[in-house]
């Protein structure tokens, strides 16, 4: 008898997925190998971001940008994707905390962020992304 993945466990699943989603559309390399779809299918109607320099966005604006930030992107760059643990949660709903880090350029950058997510069937994890805010965080010196 097989059990639904929890809640968090799918949403956890969504997150890595999508940013090896965005490493492989932004990376000039791999975009033409990427179905775009898989990202407007995960970001659900009504969707905000509140990007690291406090801008508000919308579903609209957040699909544009990354639709149009295609192959913008050499081979060095990567993310990954650390401390996912989770927040409140109700039966469909979770909010989940996680670290971002990124390397673009060689340079090491770092975002705290924290997803809101509610379960979709038609979403390609079973959840859809609704909130996502996102704050910098320094990057300790080497």
């Amino acid at each position: 008898m097989s059990q639904e993945a929890s809640l968090f466990s799918r949403a956890s699943t969504e997150i890595v997925d999508l940013h090896r989603f965005f490493v492989d559309w932004f990376v000039a390399t791999r975009a033409d190998a990427v179905d775009f779809g898989r990202f407007e299918a995960a970001m659900g109607e009504g969707l905000t971001m509140i990007a690291p320099s406090g801008a508000v966005l919308g579903r609209d604006a957040v699909v544009d940008h990354v639709r149009q930030s295609r192959a913008t992107c050499d081979d060095g760059f990567a993310i990954a994707i650390e401390d996912i643990r989770p927040g409140w949660q109700t039966d469909d709903t979770i909010v989940v905390l996680y670290v971002e880090a990124q390397l673009r350029g060689g340079k090491l950058s770092r975002r705290q962020s924290s997803a809101v997510f509610t379960t979709s069937s038609s979403a390609p994890n079973g959840v859809e992304w609704r909130h996502l805010h996102e704050t910098w965080l320094q990057v300790p010196e080497r």
